[in-house]
C-alpha cells in the first residue's frame, strides 16, 4: 500500500471537508430536504488500500445555513468519529452507520447522498420501483430505479440494504421502502446530481402515470442510451456526470 504523507493527507481532508459542506447547498437549492434532514458524504482516500480510507458527513441535526468545512465530521469506515479533528465534539449525522456500511463494502464509491425529496419518498412510501419510461432516466440510471428493504435508522440496515440493492445494478439510487432515496456516485457531487435527478424522474413519471398509462422504453433501447451518456456524452467525465 502507499500511503498518502500527512501533507497530502491533510490537504485531501481539507478539499473534502469543504466540497461536502458546500454540496449540502444543492440539496437545499434543488428542495430535496426539509428542516436539518439528509445528508452528503465523501470519501477521503488514503492510499491503494480502500479499507484505510476516511469519510467526511454533516453534524446531526444541524441548520443547513450554519454548515461549513470546519464542521464537517471525519469518520472511519466503522462510522466512528477520528477523536482530535475539527467537529469532533459534534454527533454524526444519524445515517452515518449507512454511509459507512457503503464506503466499506463498495470502495468504488466516493460520496453518498440521502434526501426527503417529496416524489422520490412518494415512490419509496408504495414500495415501489419507478420505472424506465424517459430517456433521462435511461441516460442516468440505466434502468428502472430500485426499491430497498425497510430497515431501521441508526445501525447498518439501511447501509446493508443500500449494498444488496445497488450491488451489480446500475441505478445510483435505491428507494428505501418507507423511507427515501439513497445515492451513491464516485464522488459526492456524483452522488448529489444523482439525488437532483432521482426527484426530477420521480415528479415526471408520477405525473404522467396520472394522465394516462406509461410507454415503457425496449431494453435495447435503454442499453444504447445509458452507454452513450456515459461513454460519449459531454465534453470529459465530470461533465457527463
Amino acid at each position: 500500500m502507499t500511503d498518502l504523507t500527512p501533507t497530502m493527507f491533510d490537504d485531501a481532508v481539507a478539499r473534502v471537508r469543504a466540497e461536502v459542506a458546500s454540496l449540502h447547498a444543492e440539496l437545499v437549492r434543488y428542495g430535496l430536504v426539509v428542516w436539518t434532514g439528509g445528508n452528503v458524504s465523501g470519501r477521503v482516500r488514503r492510499g491503494d488500500d480502500p479499507r484505510a480510507d476516511l469519510f467526511v458527513i454533516k453534524p446531526s441535526g444541524v441548520s443547513y445555513d450554519d454548515l461549513a468545512p470546519e464542521n464537517m465530521i471525519l469518520c472511519d469506515l466503522d462510522g466512528d468519529v477520528v477523536a482530535g479533528t475539527p467537529g469532533s465534539d459534534r454527533a454524526p449525522s444519524s445515517d452515518t452507520a449507512a454511509h459507512a456500511y457503503v464506503y466499506r463494502n463498495m470502495p468504488e464509491v466516493g460520496g453518498v447522498v440521502h434526501t426527503h425529496s417529496t416524489f422520490a419518498v412518494a415512490w419509496a412510501a408504495r414500495g415501489e420501483e419507478i420505472p424506465c419510461v424517459i430517456t433521462a432516466m435511461a441516460d442516468e440510471f440505466g434502468g428502472p430505479i430500485p426499491v430497498g428493504p425497510f430497515a431501521i435508522i441508526g445501525d447498518d440496515s439501511i447501509g446493508r440494504g443500500i449494498v444488496d440493492t445497488l450491488s451489480g445494478h446500475r441505478s445510483r439510487a435505491v428507494l428505501m421502502q418507507n423511507h427515501g432515496p439513497f445515492t451513491i456516485g464516485s464522488s459526492a457531487k456524483d452522488a448529489v446530481k444523482a439525488a437532483v435527478m432521482v426527484e426530477d424522474v420521480a415528479r415526471t413519471v408520477h405525473l404522467a402515470r396520472q394522465a394516462g398509462e406509461l410507454i415503457p422504453i425496449p431494453q435495447d433501447a435503454i442499453d444504447k442510451l445509458y452507454d452513450r451518456y456515459q461513454n460519449v456524452y459531454g465534453q470529459t467525465t465530470d461533465d457527463r456526470r
